[in-house]
């Protein structure tokens, strides 16, 4: 079993240029995640007050749901706070959660990443896809069904296929209590709102945006990561892919800098929020030339659709979609 080669930032790197770089912030890391909190809690305030706007408060919650996510990976890295029990705090309970299984399951992923024992290996295979399949994958996440078959097409078939002394309620219950945030915090949220005419909010700006937006733009930002790099790829500069992001991309698909995918692949601790000047000593040492990089995200997608329509196999779905493959959603 053999690991993905790695870089050594003394490579790249001065002491003087390096510490920098490496050091974790006490207080750009909570910062950031206080402006996820802020943005969704002001989209939600203008969906509320000005309705028409509810599919751009759709868009702008889903993306920052993602971006509480990349969050919760900085914090999997132990670069959220300098101090790693505030870290693992800030990772666990003001983000999705699920931070200590998330943290086994991705250093696998850095350890052998586009090798065979590469847990996420199966998000990458299948590219390029036709663009048909692409456009069917696009659909299935606006429209929801994504999100029924990762979260709740398992409780379904679970109760489908019951055993002696099961009931259906038992199985429900069982659910609910593996999901606690999601049905307390939906409770509260109600609870708070509905005095005010308000009931439907939680499921308009906090579910619909986690059942359509957040799997498209987590698709997307996986398809942008690692899709069309070979299986096996030898040099540690090619892991992963750093994709150029416009502002309109930062606030809808791609925040927290999480397009800077290859330096953080060369350079797992170095916080989120130095990627960018990790990028640009990179680009002015000469190195970028060497590294995956795409001008758009829209480059990516192109290249990714590039199988022929004629040899389109269907409508089948995707390990993610399936529930196969972990994601950091998860």
């Amino acid at each position: 079993m053999a690991a993905a080669a790695r870089v050594a930032p003394k490579d790249y790197f001065t002491p003087e240029e390096w510490n920098p770089l490496s050091t974790r912030s006490s207080w750009k890391g909570p910062a950031m995640l206080a402006h996820a909190w802020v943005v969704i809690g002001l989209a939600a305030a203008m969906a509320m007050a000005f309705p028409i706007t509810i599919p751009l408060a759709v868009m702008i919650i889903g993306a920052r749901q993602l971006g509480l996510a990349i969050l919760m990976h900085d914090a999997a890295h132990g670069a959220l706070h300098p101090n790693l029990k505030v870290n693992d705090w800030l990772g666990e309970y003001l983000t999705p959660g699920g931070l200590i299984q998330y943290r086994t399951y991705h250093l696998g992923h850095h350890k052998f990443a586009q090798q065979a024992e590469d847990p996420d290996l199966g998000l990458s295979a299948p590219f390029p896809i036709t663009r048909v399949s692409l456009r069917r994958k696009i659909v299935r996440d606006l429209t929801g069904q994504t999100h029924f078959k990762q979260r709740w097409a398992p409780l379904f078939k679970r109760i489908g296929e019951k055993r002696p002394g099961e009931s259906a309620p038992q199985l429900i219950w069982g659910f609910i209590k593996r999901r606690p945030r999601f049905f307390i915090g939906g409770a509260v949220t109600i609870a708070l709102t509905a005095p005010f005419g308000f009931w439907w909010a939680w499921f308009v700006l906090w579910w619909l945006p986690s059942a359509t937006w957040l799997p498209l733009v987590t698709r997307l930002r996986n398809i942008a990561e690692h899709a069309c790099i070979p299986k096996d790829e030898p040099d540690p500069l090619r892991h992963a892919r750093t994709t150029r992001a416009s502002l309109l991309e930062r606030i809808f698909l791609a925040p927290y800098y999480v397009n800077y995918h290859c330096e953080h692949h060369m350079f797992m601790h170095v916080p989120c929020y130095n990627l960018p000047r990790t990028h640009r000593l990179l680009r002015d040492k000469g190195v970028l030339s060497g590294m995956l990089t795409a001008p758009s995200y829209m480059d990516v997608m192109r290249m990714a659709s590039s199988k022929p329509d004629r040899q389109d196999k269907g409508g089948s779905a995707s390990p993610e979609e399936r529930g196969v493959v972990q994601t950091v959603i998860q």
